[in-house]
């Protein structure tokens, strides 16, 4: 009855000003899962590229009203997973913490409100679906370097095919396409983040958990929605990236002289990759290709079953200790 359990709900964060791009894009870039190089190497190499870069990410985000959506979207579904456990989980002290990978409320802070607070358990709940070494992993070791006397957390490392994940996307789907009016002679494109190449070579299982995601969410629709195809958005840089791209599988979708429909199977959260990369610069380049019907299916936010999902995985983990 008196242990306290803190959940910690990450994800990567966003800039909250346009003043804030330039340093949120330097904290990215000198991240070692990102830029595989040694310091001062890649600290010099983060800051041209953040430079490089901070004037186009700023003309992204002020579309968006001058800061990022998903510090926001997260701390909802933080205190949604907060109020699905206390209760399904009675009689239990849970507190749900928010904390961002790049930009406030940063790990370092979270852990001392985690200390003070006199946390016996900790979970680490990612708002990435999918494992990557860039992401999820990313963040279990900024954890590690710097959690000191903190209780050893138990992980939630991922839950691609998670049958509530899964119920969430399924019904998203059909409520976007039922809003259209049905439209026939549709592709669905499940798009994701993409990432290099060489991360993948070098053992990251991101694109095969994406595939779980998708083929479990087809599983599940009607024959009207079973022309899918999987994707991958947000190169940067000149490298190899996994593909098929986005863009390639939109302009294929025009030669085929289908509509689209995208869905976001690794985004959970808006934010800049869906509502400029998807809802705008694609959007424009889907009509400049002739595409008549282009159609987005909202990220999940706070999707009732979605929440059910983040809340079964934390009350798992509750009683693993």
């Amino acid at each position: 009855m008196n242990t306290k359990t803190a959940v910690v709900v990450f994800n990567m964060g966003g800039p909250d000003t346009l003043a804030a791009v330039h340093p949120f894009l330097r904290n990215l870039f000198s991240d070692p899962a990102i830029l595989a190089l040694p310091n001062p190497f890649r600290a010099l190499l983060a800051e041209v590229i953040s430079r490089s870069r901070a004037p186009m990410a700023r003309r992204n985000y002020a579309l968006m009203g001058g800061a990022s959506p998903l510090l926001a979207e997260s701390q909802a579904q933080a205190e949604a997973v907060q109020a699905w456990l206390h209760e399904h989980c009675p009689g239990q002290q849970i507190r749900c913490f928010s904390a961002m990978r790049y930009w406030g409320p940063r790990i370092t802070d979270v852990q001392a409100k985690i200390r003070a607070w006199g946390a016996d358990r900790i979970i680490l709940l990612p708002l990435y679906p999918q494992f990557s070494t860039t992401t999820t992993g990313s963040f279990f070791k900024a954890w590690d370097n710097t959690a000191g006397d903190l209780p050893e957390p138990v992980r939630v490392s991922s839950y691609a095919d998670d049958r509530d994940f899964i119920s969430a996307h399924v019904k998203q789907i059909l409520k976007t396409f039922e809003e259209n009016e049905t439209p026939e002679n549709l592709r669905l494109i499940f798009t994701a983040h993409g990432l290099p190449q060489r991360i993948v070579d070098a053992g990251d299982p991101y694109p095969e958990q994406i595939a779980q995601t998708c083929a479990a969410i087809k599983a599940r629709l009607p024959e009207a929605l079973s022309d899918t195809v999987l994707a991958y958005q947000s190169k940067v840089g000149p490298m190899q990236w996994i593909g098929p791209a986005t863009l390639d599988e939109i302009r294929r979708a025009a030669q085929d002289r289908k509509a689209v429909m995208l869905v976001p199977v690794a985004f959970v959260s808006e934010h800049v990759e869906t509502l400029v990369e998807l809802d705008i610069d694609y959007r424009k380049q889907a009509e400049q290709m002739g595409i008549e019907r282009y159609i987005r299916v909202p990220a999940l936010g706070l999707e009732p079953d979605f929440i059910r999902c983040l809340g079964r995985q934390a009350k798992h983990c509750l009683e693993q200790t």
